[in-house]
């Protein structure tokens, strides 16, 4: 197994790393997540001098790779918010564009669960007008379901959970999600990688 340590930017990039499913699907690619899973509670914090400290905590796992897993919110582009971070401690940064909750958007088989609406298809969840935590308010209210209420870290341990079953492959298989491709299709290399 390839030993994978994770800095993610919030919560709910924690919640989606810690949890049993995304675990599952990491294992059957041959890693294992390291633990403790850093929270840089946001990514202001995710620049060198801050990841430094950070990586002395997840040292002790001995990890092969360090992933780092933030959102792009409102900067320009990727590469924008990959320069902040630097590749000083590593250069496995992936952005969820705009905000992690695009790729909640992009799994339709949780979504539809969510939403009880087995027609529900979002076609750009990485496009939307505003943030894609927005967007999942737009839609519950057009299908007339409740709606992700006001903590993205409850709505996260939802959509992560047993009842929903958010899954990368899913997201990842959207074709206007490339953000969760990127992430997948990295961790699915680190996987094929020769153990060193």
């Amino acid at each position: 197994m390839v030993k994978v340590g994770f800095i993610v930017e919030g919560d709910s990039e924690k919640v989606l790393i810690e949890s049993a499913g995304f675990k599952k699907w990491a294992g059957s690619q041959g890693l294992e997540i390291c633990s403790p899973v850093i929270n840089a509670k946001g990514g202001g914090n995710l620049l060198p001098h801050h990841i430094k400290p950070m990586l002395a905590q997840i040292e002790r796992s001995q990890p092969d790779h360090i992933v780092i897993l933030t959102d792009l919110e409102d900067a320009a582009d990727v590469e924008t918010v990959k320069a902040r971070i630097t590749t000083e401690h590593t250069n496995l940064i992936f952005i969820a564009v705009k905000a992690l909750e695009a790729w909640f958007l992009a799994d339709t088989d949780a979504m539809r669960r969510w939403l009880n609406a087995p027609e529900f298809f979002e076609t750009a969840p990485e496009q939307t007008p505003g943030m894609p935590w927005d967007r999942l308010k737009e839609v519950a209210k057009a299908h007339g379901s409740r709606g992700p209420g006001s903590n993205k870290v409850i709505f996260a341990k939802k959509m992560c959970g047993v009842a929903l079953r958010y899954e990368l492959d899913r997201a990842a298989a959207h074709p206007a999600c490339p953000s969760a491709k990127a992430f997948r299709d990295g961790l699915v290399a680190l996987g094929g990688m020769p153990w060193s």
